[in-house]
């Protein structure tokens, strides 16, 4: 009975994406095929979320944080996370800094954390950005790290930043973000959402 489960978890999922790359995500699609020199590519603000029994398995990473510290999925093991994906020179990234800050601090007294994982910049740059903005939450650093990139590649094709991800207490994604955050409000209800199916 439990690998019939699996299997149909599975085939949820796979449905899921084979959703996201035919639908929400052709937008995407065309402006990478097309290519350009700004640098990223802008989605539509699509907000995707999925229930909790169509979740796949656990997102496991580990990386470099911009101070140079080593961060791990197993440090937020029973945490709500928020995973934000970006880069300094990315428009949509520092329109949306503000409301990730803001939205950060009204859920982190409930538990949830927010990580970001910048796709380009080095520490310096990457520090630069986030002094500029008063970001107070961490990030990693996925220029250089293959193996970071590789943990994510089934959510987040990394040329579509800004891509914001909340994972539930399991470490499984629930919610997916594709372009901007536009609207704290959403974000902060659905990270209340995910918050609440633990209690």
């Amino acid at each position: 009975m439990t690998g019939r489960r699996t299997a149909a978890s599975a085939v949820a999922l796979a449905a899921l994406l084979l959703t996201a790359c035919t639908g929400g995500n052709d937008g995407l699609v065309e402006q990478y095929q097309q290519g350009g020199d700004k640098g990223y590519i802008s989605g539509d603000g699509t907000v995707q979320e999925i229930a909790p029994a169509d979740r796949g398995d656990a997102v496991a990473f580990t990386g470099t944080s911009v101070d140079g510290s080593t961060v791990t999925s197993t440090d937020y093991a029973g945490d709500v996370l928020v995973l934000n994906f970006w880069y300094a020179g990315c428009g949509p990234c520092r329109a949306e800094a503000p409301t990730l800050e803001s939205t950060f601090q009204e859920v982190e007294p409930a538990g949830a954390q927010f990580l970001g994982v910048n796709i380009y910049d080095g520490p310096e740059t990457a520090t630069a950005f986030e002094e500029k903005y008063g970001i107070s939450y961490p990030s990693l650093l996925a220029k250089e790290d293959a193996d970071l990139k590789l943990a994510f590649a089934s959510w987040t094709p990394l040329q579509s930043v800004p891509i914001t991800l909340v994972l539930d207490a399991q470490g499984r994604v629930a919610a997916r973000f594709i372009g901007q955050v536009e609207s704290g409000s959403i974000l902060k209800t659905i990270v209340n959402d995910v918050l609440a199916e633990t209690t």
